[in-house]
């Protein structure tokens, strides 16, 4: 079920799709959802301003979870984590406070395991919860070309397909409900584990006085070059702030999150534990709020070098 899904049916009546979590991601997958002509309720956070736009577009605003969920049929999240999640599910004025059976897409990078009982606890309710966490950057976002890792039941994702169209390029169905989550914390696994390995390879360069040019030229090209190691070097070379805007907090919360699965699955994972431990350092040291890249500076810094 990858494409050929017929959209033009599904398109015949569009749904009320409501939109929580207008973040770096969220506002351009918003935007793109409004824009392929689609009815879009929006809710401020912190910052107006991504909701004024939307609402100059022709989105509606809402007040609260529950008022969203009182005339949407879909809610798409884009919120931090977990715990957003269930706040806004689950809180007084929350999604499934509304009572009416509708379908939530958790568009964050959650904790697999709290994905899975969160979607059972509202299926006793009728509503329907599918993990479609998201891949690539808030650019892809705007552009809409994200790829998406979605999990659920093969008729229910097929319902909400023609929404997800709307800001991706690529969509992965990657089984039951959960999965998506799993397979994007795996993603992170990789994109993190590389920043770790960069940051410390660098730095230990730095101390045979190889320059991060030199170390450049040798890797770009070659069979160890890849799109997130020239995301990274944007940074290491071009000092180019905008890089990869991911925060290291938020780096640091995949790989806590991928820790607790290894945990609740009774597995080993020491690779992951060396990885979030880099992150946890950062965090630590007052880092969090940097871009991943900028992990390459805090790793040197910490060795006595620039």
């Amino acid at each position: 079920m990858h494409h050929g899904i017929n959209t033009m049916e599904a398109n015949m009546t569009k749904a009320n799709v409501g939109f929580i979590g207008l973040g770096l991601m969220g506002q351009g997958m918003a935007a793109n959802i409004l824009k392929k002509g689609w009815p879009l309720s929006v809710m401020a956070h912190r910052n107006r301003a991504p909701v004024e736009a939307l609402v100059a577009e022709g989105a509606k605003e809402v007040r609260t979870p529950r008022e969203m969920a009182e005339h949407c049929d879909i809610v798409v999240l884009c919120v931090t984590g977990s715990p957003e999640v269930l706040a806004v599910v689950e809180g007084s004025d929350g999604i499934a406070a509304a009572g009416r059976p509708l379908t939530i897409v958790d568009c964050s990078t959650s904790d697999p395991s709290v994905t899975t009982k969160l979607a059972a606890d509202l299926a006793r309710k009728g509503i329907t919860l599918i993990d479609a966490p998201l891949s690539r950057t808030p650019a892809d976002a705007a552009a809409g070309t994200l790829d998406v890792m979605v999990g659920g039941a093969e008729d229910e994702v097929r319902r909400v397909w023609p929404v997800l169209e709307c800001f991706a390029g690529r969509i992965i169905h990657t089984g039951p409900t959960g999965t998506g989550h799993t397979m994007k914390l795996l993603n992170n696994f990789l994109s993190m584990g590389y920043a770790a390995l960069y940051s410390e390879a660098l730095m230990l360069g730095r101390k045979a006085g190889l320059e991060p040019e030199i170390f450049d030229s040798v890797i770009r090209g070659g069979r160890m070059d890849c799109a997130f190691y020239q995301t990274f070097f944007r940074w290491v070379l071009d000092r180019d702030p905008n890089a990869h805007k991911f925060a290291i907090r938020n780096g640091f919360k995949d790989m806590s999150y991928l820790a607790a699965f290894a945990n609740a699955a009774g597995v080993a994972n020491p690779i992951g534990a060396a990885v979030r431990n880099s992150f946890a350092q950062a965090v630590g040291a007052g880092r969090g709020e940097d871009y991943v890249p900028m992990l390459s500076d805090f790793v040197a810094e910490a060795n006595g070098v620039k």
